[in-house]
């Protein structure tokens, strides 16, 4: 790979939130393929956040997120992949966020903006193998919606676990309806699990509520 990690194994603390801005920040090269390296048909980045107590705003869910790692081949991503902290052995209310190249782990971003999200809630102690069989499945193309796939949420609880597939286009029925099949598919779900689509738009409205609201307060 291009670049070199010091420190994949993600640790708890927040870490210096400075250091993290400009880690999202800086335009980043193109990642190297080597000769020998099987392409993936997306490149994807990797980021890890952990949530503050108590309700979080949107500037520090941003602050929060920090930058691990890129890849572009099978190669580049087993050499990620096996050097992080499974889901399992995070702290409580912890993410991971695996999103292609551009796109970041936000509702805000203009790939994101007019799509949402299927969000699975697991029971404790399956969170290992449903988020290696999602992000298995999401970079070898099995949910066959073409360019709608925008990234992948694994949510680390202290009573219960979440994974969780973005896509661009909320209001496209036959498109979320089959990332769900997919879901229930590759995960292995059994049929009384609870999923639960959302468009980003939603939060967005209340985002611009919530900001008038705010100013008339202050006024």
């Amino acid at each position: 790979m291009s670049e070199k990690y010091d420190t994949v194994k993600v640790s708890d603390e927040s870490g210096d939130e400075d250091s993290n801005n400009q880690a999202q920040k800086i335009r980043l090269p193109p990642i190297e393929i080597g000769p020998n390296e099987n392409r993936l048909q997306y490149g994807y980045t990797l980021w890890y956040s952990r949530r503050s107590v108590g309700k979080q705003s949107d500037r520090r869910y941003a602050e929060n997120l920090k930058f691990i790692g890129r890849f572009g081949s099978v190669e580049q991503f087993w050499a990620l992949y096996s050097h992080l902290a499974r889901p399992s052995e995070l702290t409580p209310s912890s993410d991971f966020h695996l999103f292609k190249n551009g796109i970041k782990p936000m509702w805000e971003d203009l790939a994101n903006r007019q799509g949402g999200k299927w969000a699975v809630t697991l029971r404790k102690g399956s969170v290992d193998r449903c988020w290696e069989n999602l992000i298995l499945a999401m970079l070898g193309e099995q949910f066959m919606v073409g360019e709608e796939i925008c990234g992948a949420v694994v949510s680390v609880r202290f009573q219960e676990d979440k994974v969780c597939v973005w896509n661009k286009t909320s209001s496209d029925t036959a498109t979320t309806g089959r990332i769900k099949e997919t879901l229930r598919r590759v995960l292995q779900l059994p049929s009384d699990t609870l999923m639960d689509y959302k468009p980003h738009n939603e939060r967005l409205k209340h985002a611009i509520i919530k900001s008038q609201s705010e100013g008339a307060v202050k006024l």
